[in-house]
């Protein structure tokens, strides 16, 4: 199994922005990623933080890394960033409430 991490250290009050973007929305089925082959489960979890600070942490689990790898190099995938960056005026968003963002990616060993 194949995992991938992603944290977003947010301004106190602006993890739903987070959650929204990428949360299960029930009306609309299951999402381009949700359908992949090789793709297992996404999980968001929320950490309220203090000192005016908030974690969102989305985990995603991949039967392997190259079905990751396929995901990441998918039309799909590649358009959903190209419109994000068109509709900022062709640089990557970071919106103003995002203080840091990391991310990882992981062998499952056990």
């Amino acid at each position: 199994m194949f995992v991938q991490i992603r944290k977003w250290t947010v301004t106190e009050g602006n993890s739903d922005k987070i959650l929204e973007r990428f949360k299960k929305k029930p009306d609309q089925g299951p999402s381009l990623i949700e359908q992949r082959e090789g793709f297992i489960s996404r999980e968001l979890l929320v950490k309220k933080v203090t000192r005016g600070e908030e974690e969102v942490v989305m985990i995603i689990r991949w039967e392997s890394e190259e079905a990751w790898k396929a995901w990441e190099k998918s039309p799909e995938h590649i358009a959903g960033h190209k419109a994000k960056i068109k509709e900022h005026g062709g640089k990557p968003p970071k919106p103003e409430y995002v203080i840091n963002m990391e991310h990882g990616n992981y062998l499952v060993v056990e």
